[in-house]
């Protein structure tokens, strides 16, 4: 496994649920961590905190990552203030659960623009210094909802289903590079999002519970460290989804 001490890590919607355990455990295995969030400052401060705690250096980012100037700002002070982005983990999503007959044009476009366009686009910001230092790892937070269509809706499942070919396609191309891409699909984690989903219920988990965000966390981090796995999504769903 390689070591990740003094790499850069930008974690989109790094602020809350997934996106600050996963800050949190890439932190504590020696990256340097830029969180990046929409809204809610306080929250993305707090999680710089204990980064800082753990003695890495770190960057609260304001950014619309599914808007292609503020991707390009961004990505251009992470670069002067913390250095080259080695890892990048496309975490930043929205869910609104709708009935397919409620789902408006509006609707659609939002959700395939922050789940899905945002990851292109923060995917193709940081590649060129990726391939110039022939290391790199993509990890695209999916959701179970791409395999089996989920609890919000058909905006989202196509959405998130996207992110998966859209992660083969980058390591199809890359592998040969050092830059490895690769998907998480959870299922029904217990955070703010998902307990605020009246369908989310634990009893569809064979597990029989929710899971956790540090255990998606701990998925990324293996990821991270790892350069021989590629093209893959790592399915943590409580066996919800066997494959």
């Amino acid at each position: 496994m390689e070591s990740l001490q003094g790499k850069v890590a930008l974690i989109t919607g790094g602020n809350r649920g997934i996106g600050a355990a996963v800050s949190l455990a890439l932190a504590k295995i020696g990256a340097d961590i830029a969180v990046n969030f929409r809204s809610r400052s306080d929250e993305a401060e707090k999680i710089c905190a204990e980064i800082r705690r753990l003695g890495r250096r770190a960057l609260a980012i304001q950014a619309d990552v599914s808007q292609p100037q503020q991707v390009k700002s961004m990505t251009a002070r992470i670069e002067q203030e913390l250095g080259t982005v080695s890892i990048l983990v496309n975490n930043a999503g929205v869910m609104r659960p709708q009935k397919p007959e409620d789902i408006t044009e509006a609707d659609w476009d939002e959700h395939i623009n922050v789940n899905l366009k945002s990851a292109f686009l923060v995917t193709q910001a940081v590649l060129p210094a990726m391939r110039a230092q022939h290391w790199g790892r993509i990890i695209n937070i999916s959701s179970i909802a791409a395999q089996i269509g989920g609890l919000v809706g058909p905006h989202y499942a196509a959405a998130k289903a996207g992110m998966l070919g859209m992660t083969r396609a980058y390591a199809s191309v890359l592998a040969k590079e050092g830059i490895t891409s690769n998907a998480v699909s959870p299922a029904l984690i217990d955070t703010e999002m998902v307990r605020a989903n009246p369908r989310a219920n634990p009893s569809l988990i064979p597990i029989g519970r929710f899971g956790t965000a540090e255990e998606v966390a701990a998925v990324v981090v293996m990821l991270a460290q790892n350069g021989y796995i590629t093209g893959q999504t790592i399915n943590a769903n409580g066996g919800w989804y066997p494959s």
